[in-house]
């Protein structure tokens, strides 16, 4: 699974200017790149706070506060990109930060 190009898509708000896209070479990548607009959205609101910790419920929360959010993974066995929802991306997330954790 490693080194699987992962497009994520994501709408903020319900204003559809919010629609964005994010490109990653790799699942991991693109989970590291959902927590870094967590973790800017968390200096924004609290810019005073040096250092700001957050758990997996936090991040859930984030995740569900979006108006939408997938992801798009390369399958090189079909040479086409495969649709994952927001659950999909929670339990990837899961896995993400346990196997960080563990390092």
């Amino acid at each position: 699974m490693a080194n699987r190009h992962t497009i994520i898509l994501m709408q903020a708000s319900q204003n559809r200017s919010s629609r964005t896209f994010m490109d990653y070479n790799s699942i991991s990548q693109s989970m590291d790149g959902i927590c870094g607009l967590y973790e800017r959205k968390l200096k924004d609101i609290n810019p005073t706070i040096r250092n700001i910790t957050y758990d997996i419920t936090d991040l859930y929360n984030f995740i569900d506060g979006l108006v939408d959010l997938s992801a798009l993974v390369y399958d090189h066995s079909i040479q086409a990109f495969l649709p994952y929802d927001r659950q999909w991306i929670k339990q990837r997330m899961f896995q993400h930060l346990k196997k960080l954790a563990q390092q």
